[in-house]
């Protein structure tokens, strides 16, 4: 096994995946697309593809010319029928490279939110590793004012009030997820540093509760996710 993760923006790292990956001694690779210096990967020497989260709208993605690459790697481990997992951006690129809408939507999400699991979801071994207990919700961290429509052949698996599609399932093996299941409590201080319109602290505080439980159903999430092979 061989995971190459997909960084887009300096500061949003892959968090408790590669804390996983490390604890399981598998090996991985971290590629920053967004660099002059990315070199575009051999996709015959990974056997997963991970997609991290970033600043950048997919909509305005010729603003961003490594996103066209980076399409076309998604859709090159898609046809070889190798699991892919996106995060945030990362979910929102696998959405465009399937060929449907990705665009802004009403209101944004930022911080602690719950959402409901579908059916579908609980169905799946890998999302409802995600549930709280034996209920069908999962609390997840949100920074997206972006969301996106789901591919005809793709299944809903998570959802909300505020945003009907928070995760879908494409196929067996490709997971988009709209939000962060990778985060670490000093990851949030990080990108709140310069945030004056939000309560850092409280939302540290909060962090700081959930996280242990939280770990722990993202830990599980990615043990069903990565055993996964093609």
């Amino acid at each position: 096994m061989s995971v190459l993760i997909i960084k887009n923006t300096e500061n949003e790292g892959p968090g408790t995946i590669e804390e996983f990956l490390k604890e399981k001694g598998l090996v991985y690779e971290i590629l920053n697309m967004n660099s002059c210096h990315a070199e575009i990967p051999d996709v015959s020497k990974h056997s997963h593809l991970v997609l991290m989260g970033g600043p950048m709208a997919v909509y305005n993605i010729d603003n961003h010319p490594f996103l066209h690459f980076e399409a076309a790697l998604i859709r090159a481990f898609i046809k070889s029928n190798k699991p892919v997992l996106g995060i945030c951006l990362g979910a929102q690129m696998i959405a465009y490279a399937l060929g449907v809408d990705v665009y802004q939507g009403k209101t944004q999400e930022i911080g602690w939110y719950r959402v409901d699991l579908t059916e579908e979801g609980m169905k799946d071994a890998v999302m409802a590793s995600l549930a709280i207990n034996e209920t069908k919700q999962a609390d997840v961290f949100q920074w997206h004012g972006d969301t996106f429509d789901i591919h005809k052949n793709a299944l809903r698996l998570a959802t909300s009030d505020t945003f009907e599609n928070q995760a879908f399932r494409y196929k067996d093996h490709v997971y988009a997820l709209q939000f962060h299941i990778e985060v670490t409590p000093e990851m949030i201080r990080e990108w709140f540093e310069n945030e004056e319109d939000h309560d850092v602290e409280a939302m540290i505080n909060t962090t700081l509760d959930i996280f242990p439980e939280y770990k722990k159903r993202a830990y599980k999430f990615y043990e069903n996710f990565f055993k996964r092979t093609c």
